[in-house]
């Protein structure tokens, strides 16, 4: 009786290791920190002028999705395909719930405002397509997210959301 359970259950092991390890359609990491949408494409005219660019409309927002466990920042890296790369080099607590808005441009970074700049006045996503990733401290992947205009912003506004 004892072996007809044992092998039941090594049946039944097998048959949840076949159904996940098949392909999957997008990778899902296990962090509180998310990237909650991207404006790839800051409105208007691209300008990346540090004085009257628009380089401050390009954001890209991360989201604590935890209910109970607040993630400072710091150490984290956002990057894009090709390098282009933001580190977090100051404390930023993020309360479970709570997002913060990394955006393009100079300015003065906020905890009551929710915003970083990154004090850089270049664009860092490309406006036809790229690759959005969210590295913890560690290195690991927080969270990535690939784009294309067509594919993924339906009605051409420049943003897309991807955890709600």
């Amino acid at each position: 009786m004892r072996m007809r359970h044992t092998l039941a259950a090594v049946a039944a092991a097998g048959a949840v290791v076949a159904l996940t390890a098949g392909p999957a359609q997008a990778t899902e990491y296990t962090s509180a920190l998310k990237i909650k949408g991207v404006q790839y494409d800051a409105p208007g005219s691209d300008s990346n002028r540090c004085s009257g660019g628009n380089t401050k409309n390009e954001y890209l927002t991360i989201k604590n999705y935890s209910r109970t466990t607040t993630v400072d920042l710091k150490g984290y890296v956002v990057k894009d395909a090709t390098g282009n790369k933001f580190t977090f080099t100051a404390r930023h607590r993020l309360e479970p719930g709570d997002y913060v808005k990394l955006r393009g441009g100079r300015g003065t970074d906020s905890d009551a405002g929710n915003v970083v700049y990154r004090q850089n006045c270049n664009f860092i996503w490309n406006n036809d397509k790229d690759t959005v990733y969210l590295l913890k401290p560690t290195g690991a992947k927080a969270d990535v997210h690939s784009y294309t205009k067509r594919a993924n912003d339906a009605d051409g506004n420049g943003y897309i959301n991807y955890h709600g």
